[in-house]
């Protein structure tokens, strides 16, 4: 009974919340040793969420291991891609993309930029003329607002919301300045005067204001990148939907057909031309590292000058209600004074900054030059020779960044003695107009507000208050001088993203610099000037035409420009219709390629008429020289340039695309590589003969009406060779085929033969020499034994042969092929025989008779 009486005497004592945490935990103890041991384990369980915690141990294990997943170490990524997206049945290539996050599937919209936008941006970027000066001027601001159009393209989308929340977190940031100075003037004033409560409160107030403070800061970071990010994201988007198009942008930017002629200045020098340096090519360094720097420096900017501005016109007018309208005009004067030494100081930072990206670019498009042609420099044994190549870009580039470091030395000295020790001085002595000049304070601010009885601690209070502002304020006007510094590097950065947009404007639009004739220029020769285009290309037809056509290769770059293009066939005339398997024959330079190149709309059509097929299925397809071969797995090399998606979307299924191997003698590679799904550097991989047989396994996936081949199957034998042909013919694809092998004229009924001209340019390949010529002059196979007069067509350079299969006409142009062979072989021959007999007296030290 004692001890009963004692227990809740004891509980009686203690306060109602610990009587309660002790009876529950006496209940729960009660019940736990009531339980079988098999029921203590889940009660312990769920008292310390032992589920929960597995469940999100769990989560965050998943998660990780989705984090380290990449495309290729996931061979079931492609697969997953046929769900990703639904694309717009209407054709208009719009995507609504299915994003899975945490067991639902949100919708996102995609819309590429619509064509009428491009034609309405159009007008904001003019290119940029020859020689036109760099800097902090009115064509800078001009083109500023053009590249803020696209990034920034509404005043209520994401970007507007992210600047009016940088915005208020800026003003935030020097409310909580100005607060933190008064703070601490009150602090010191209750220390000087010996009060405890009012120091231990000012202690207080200051910690609660760091938490605001330091949030604000970082997330005055935080948003700017943010900006910065989705000012890229506008761009990137805006310049990949204008330079991947249907228009081959990205091939003529690379080509160099935007650029233009710069024209000499009185020193004989070449003025700045950014345009034409953006249409020389090199889009990637534009692309990812102007751009980056563009949008980095454009978003610190705003806040390099909106905080410090705003901090300038609240600073100062706090100080001006302490130090009097004296102090304020000593404030300004200073402003002005600052500004001027730093205008008449600053050297071109734009123009430097410009020039250093400039030669970045040619650094880097050195290094990816190795990389991309590693292996033939590695047969030549040319690394020597590269890295001088490659360090004499790198000492250009350290030759410049010296010079600019150089030049920064004075300026730096000039802006540190300004900002730091003038401004300081300036603020000493504005400081000392309330302290040692009381009168005349009171004379220019009027009556005070009563007697002040601590003198001491008020003036220790105006003092390190004031102090702390211009202190403030002169961090403000140094980050707002420096800012000028980076305007004008934001300068160079804008000229150089202004600069690609206007040549990919200028190429989607088919407008070029118009230059001039270049007066070495023979009169009887035609100038090919980009601005004097004026074929017409029909796309659609069932048929392929080139009617009156030059086959003219254009000169890319400024110096390509001046010069004009290079005509190889002064006119050409072809059409094929479906069936008329043609070969295209002749010398090396003398245009075959090229007629590819501009059937493919990669040339331009300077005279004429062009009419070709659409690209693709039921209509034209081109196979290079170089087999191209994508990053993606098996299966994509074969379906290129479609997607897994869209091969399932055709209802296209891999033992259709096993059977298509199997036609080009590729069926074991599934096997070797792991499957359709494997991901690998397939240029490094599979051999020559390899790719060109992949490059076949494209045409038949694909099945157009027309294809070109040009030279595709030179690393492959003569016998798969000839079954891939037939096969093709199987399919219904009428070949137009280049190629240097006369063999290839059994699976063609039609032979183009390109050869000597008489009226062709003294440069161009066709031109006749002293020499017999390579092909008979004759139009028609009844006039190969005369061999009389030339036709016209064989004026032009070119002639067109009908075939039989098994004819007297074929076994005729074999023998003529054989017959140029013998001709060349018994002209050449003999020289090198004399000179290998030279050689062997020289190698025994006889002396040659010359």
């Amino acid at each position: 009974m004692g001890s009963d009486t004692r227990l809740p005497l004891s509980l009686s004592h203690l306060p109602h919340a610990n009587r309660q945490s002790i009876l529950a935990f006496l209940v729960v103890l009660a019940i736990v040793r009531a339980s079988p041991l098999n029921q203590v384990k889940p009660i312990a369980d769920a008292v310390t969420l032992r589920a929960w915690r597995n469940e999100r141990r769990r989560v965050r294990e998943e998660k990780r291991k989705r984090l380290l997943e990449t495309p290729l170490n996931t061979p079931a990524l492609e697969k997953k891609m046929v769900d990703l997206y639904i694309p717009d049945p209407s054709g208009s290539g719009s995507r609504t993309l299915l994003v899975p996050h945490r067991g639902r599937i949100s919708k996102v919209h995609i819309t590429p930029t619509s064509a009428e936008l491009y034609a309405q941006h159009l007008k904001l970027f003019p290119p940029l003329k020859p020689g036109e000066k760099l800097g902090v001027n009115k064509r800078f601001w001009s083109m500023l607002f053009a590249v803020l159009k696209i990034a920034f393209p509404s005043k209520s989308g994401k970007e507007a919301f992210l600047l009016v929340l940088h915005t208020s977190f800026l003003v935030a940031r020097t409310v909580l300045s100005v607060m933190v100075a008064r703070l601490d003037g009150r602090i010191v004033r209750d220390l000087v005067s010996a009060n405890g409560k009012g120091f231990l409160r000012g202690l207080g107030w200051w910690f609660a204001l760091a938490i605001p403070s330091t949030y604000t800061n970082s997330m005055i970071r935080y948003l700017e990148r943010k900006l910065a990010l989705a000012f890229r994201t506008n761009l990137t988007r805006y310049i990949h939907d204008l330079y991947l198009n249907d228009n081959l942008n990205y091939y003529k930017f690379g080509l160099g057909l935007g650029a233009a002629a710069v024209e000499p200045t009185v020193a004989g020098e070449r003025g700045e031309n950014a345009a034409a340096e953006a249409a020389a090519g090199g889009a990637d360094q534009f692309i990812t590292t102007d751009l980056a720097r563009f949008c980095d420096t454009l978003a610190a900017l705003y806040g390099n000058i909106g905080k410090p501005g705003l901090d300038l016109v609240i600073f100062t007018s706090q100080l001006a209600t302490a130090l009097g309208p004296l102090g304020t005009i000593g404030l300004f004067a200073n402003y002005g004074f600052t500004a001027w030494i730093l205008k008449k100081a600053t050297p071109a930072f734009g123009r430097m900054a410009a020039t250093e990206a400039r030669l970045e670019g040619e650094y880097r498009a050195g290094l990816s030059r190795i990389g991309r042609d590693g292996e033939e420099v590695a047969f030549y044994n040319g690394g020597q020779r590269e890295k001088g190549i490659l360090w004499k870009t790198y000492e250009n580039l350290a030759r410049h960044v010296h010079t600019v470091f150089k030049i920064r030395v004075p300026y730096g000295m000039t802006e540190d003695f300004v900002i730091k020790y003038l401004w300081s001085a300036v603020g000493y002595g504005l400081m000392s107009i309330p302290i040692l000049f009381p009168v005349s304070k009171h004379m220019i601010q009027g009556t005070g507000k009563g007697e002040i009885h601590h003198e001491v601690a008020a003036r220790t209070e105006s003092y390190v208050s004031n102090r702390r502002l211009l202190l403030s304020l002169a961090d403000a006007g140094g980050r707002l001088m420096y800012s000028g510094k980076d305007l004008a590097e934001l300068s160079g950065y804008t000229s150089r993203v202004y600069a690609l947009l206007a040549s990919l404007h200028a190429l989607n639009n088919g407008i070029y610099a118009e230059n001039p004739r270049p007066a070495s220029l023979p009169k009887e020769q035609t100038f090919y000037d980009m601005s004097t285009i004026h074929g017409q290309i029909i796309v659609g037809p069932s048929h392929v035409l080139l009617q009156g056509v030059p086959i003219v290769a254009p000169a890319g770059g400024a110096a390509g420009a001046e010069r004009g293009g290079e005509e190889l066939i002064h006119s050409l005339d072809l059409r094929v219709e479906k069936g008329e398997h043609t070969l295209i024959t002749g010398p090396n330079g003398v245009g075959k390629t090229s007629i590819a190149r501009i059937i493919a709309q990669l040339w331009p059509t300077w005279d004429g008429l062009l009419e070709r097929p659409v690209h693709g299925e039921g209509g034209i397809f081109f196979l290079p020289q170089r087999p191209y071969l994508s990053i993606g797995s098996l299966r994509d090399q074969v379906i290129y340039p479609y997607t897994y998606a869209e091969m399932k979307a055709r209802g296209r299924t891999d033992s259709e695309l096993m059977s298509i191997l199997e036609h080009v003698h590729l069926a074991y590679l599934p096997a070797r590589e792991g499957g359709w799904d494997t991901r690998k550097e397939w240029k490094d991989v599979l051999s020559g003969g390899e790719k060109q047989r992949m490059g076949m396994a494209r045409l038949f996936y694909h099945r157009p009406a027309y294809a070109i081949l040009d030279e595709c199957t030179s690393a492959v034998s003569s016998d798969v060779e000839g079954l891939m042909y037939e096969h093709a013919k199987s399919l219904d694809i009428t070949l137009i085929t280049i190629s240097h092998r006369p063999s290839l004229l059994k699976y063609h009924n039609r032979h183009l033969r390109l050869g000597d001209s008489a009226t062709a340019p003294p440069t161009s390949p066709l031109a006749r020499t002293n020499s017999a010529p390579r092909f008979p002059s004759s139009a028609n196979i009844l006039a190969l034994s005369s061999m009389t007069s030339p036709s016209p067509a064989a004026a032009q350079g070119w002639q067109l042969t009908i075939l039989s299969a098994g004819s007297a006409e074929e076994k005729m142009e074999l023998d003529m092929e054989i017959k140029r062979l013998e001709e060349v072989l018994g002209t050449e021959v003999g020289g090198w025989e004399k000179r290998l007999q030279d050689i062997n007296r020289e190698l025994s030290g006889e002396s040659v008779v010359a």
